[in-house]
């Protein structure tokens, strides 16, 4: 009897959870379909009379949210496959090889994860800004392109695999090199897979950086772009709503979809939340 409450009660905490998380969702999807006056209504309206398809061809026309789409696309990709290939190596050298002072500088660059990543804006800024980056591609990408968190992580998958699959690919006559894209590439693909998922999330959803960094609309991002319906008269929330669909539901997807490597992934790499 025990048992079954407990299960109960784990189950209810489960399903308020979820509704939590998709209340935000919903009340966006809801405020993205009403006429202007709906949106400030008290008391709020949930379901509008007439549903406001227009609001988004409205939208998407009122700011270049064509040239914005093509910006994160390109940032999102670059970065991620960037931070991929260089903590691949990094977790590989952290996991599998032998260099002096190999302990003492995974313990360093584990101290950076402890920093505040709002205490780094002044001097990558400063540091891209004298490499004339600033409103270009550049500052997007370069500070992007390696991350500690993902190497900590593939390397507790990498550290996870047992050692005699390496002995024998030496036995082989396999190279380190070989076997990291042949062998362990492959058996953590579930890792590396989260990861990914994750990269591709943070570099696209992405605000502050890009908004200190870009000056013009041809250099601006999803997230960014949608400060166009915020102006001195008020904010267009019907706008803002449909335009943040835009930004939302690519990531939603892709989760949908790849949620089981993630969680996977995240497990096998012994991280808690």
């Amino acid at each position: 009897m025990a048992k079954r409450i407990s299960k109960i009660l784990l189950y209810l905490i489960v399903i308020l959870g979820a509704i939590t998380m998709l209340i935000p969702f919903l009340w966006m999807i809801s405020t993205s379909l009403k006429t202007a006056p709906e949106t400030i209504a008290v008391p709020p309206i949930w379901i509008p009379k007439v549903l406001q398809w227009g609001n988004y061809v409205k939208a998407w026309n009122e700011a270049p949210f064509g040239q914005y789409f093509i910006n994160s696309t390109i940032v999102t990709v670059i970065t991620t496959v960037g931070q991929l290939f260089t903590s691949i190596l990094a977790a590989f050298a952290f996991a599998r090889l032998k260099f002096y002072g190999k302990n003492l500088l995974f313990i360093i660059f584990l101290g950076t994860m402890m920093i505040p990543g709002e205490m780094l804006i002044i001097p990558n800024f400063v540091t891209l800004s004298h490499l004339g980056q600033i409103d270009h591609y550049g500052a997007l990408i370069l500070p992007w392109l390696a991350s500690f968190f993902t190497v900590f992580t593939l390397r507790q998958t990498f550290q996870s695999t047992p050692n005699q699959i390496y002995y024998a690919a030496k036995i082989d006559g396999a190279s380190d090199w070989k076997y990291l894209w042949q062998v362990l590439v492959p058996m953590s693909k579930s890792t590396i897979t989260a990861v990914t998922v994750l990269q591709v999330i943070g570099s696209w959803n992405a605000f502050m950086w890009p908004l200190i960094v870009t000056n013009s609309d041809k250099m601006r991002t999803l997230p960014v772009g949608l400060q166009a319906f915020t102006t001195d008269a008020g904010t267009q929330y019907q706008l803002l709503m449909a335009a943040s669909t835009f930004v939302i539901i690519p990531m939603v997807v892709l989760y949908i979809f790849l949620q089981k490597y993630i969680i996977a992934g995240i497990s096998k790499a012994g991280l808690k939340g």
